[in-house]
């Protein structure tokens, strides 16, 4: 392997790394709201980033935003058929877990100030329920769309129908969101 080589190939996994970070955060913030668990959401994540590191690395750059959210999504419908089967043949097994990290419940330094704090966690709790209210289709083109920034073809592509679609679920998903959320959208 020459000395070019070995600089493509890091210079792509820097641009990989790139944009993994990029979505890091708000994949977990999108499945958080389909899973529940902050342990469960984070495997999930992590389990796509590997996936497409591993196996979609040398794919342009531009096809990995649907490529990640096309796995993100098969991912968690993986983790609630899962789910499904733990729940019927072993539910007698409990998962309450009364521990909490300390560490990780401590503030940080960037935390805000606490009125402004919890102004936007009510925000924050306000938005996501309604999100979570919309239908599944609605909800996912609103969060590729929205959250993501990914474009309708991008979109489309992540959730397997047409850009048509797409516009459809986002614009009712917009509607329903206004309508819930009233002045603060």
């Amino acid at each position: 392997m020459g000395l070019s080589s070995f600089y493509d190939l890091s210079m792509d996994a820097a641009k990989l790394n790139q944009f993994l970070a990029s979505v890091e955060r708000r994949a977990f913030a999108m499945v958080m709201m389909s899973v529940k668990n902050p342990d469960d959401a984070l495997d999930i994540v992590q389990d796509v980033m590997l996936t497409l590191a591993r196996k979609y690395a040398d794919k342009p750059e531009a096809e990995w935003p649907p490529l990640f959210f096309k796995i993100l999504k098969n991912k968690v419908t993986d983790f609630h058929r899962g789910s499904s089967v733990r729940a019927r043949f072993f539910w007698w097994i409990s998962g309450d877990d009364d521990e909490t990290d300390p560490i990780q419940s401590a503030p940080g330094p960037d935390d805000f100030e606490p009125e402004v704090q919890v102004a936007h966690d009510a925000s924050v709790e306000e938005i996501s329920a309604a999100v979570e209210e919309l239908p599944e289709r609605q909800q996912e083109a609103f969060m590729y769309r929205a959250w993501q920034g990914l474009s309708t073809s991008e979109t489309a592509q992540a959730m397997g129908c047409s850009e048509g679609s797409v516009k459809t679920h986002y614009s009712r998903a917009i509607s329903a969101l206004r309508s819930s959320l009233g002045d603060a959208t």
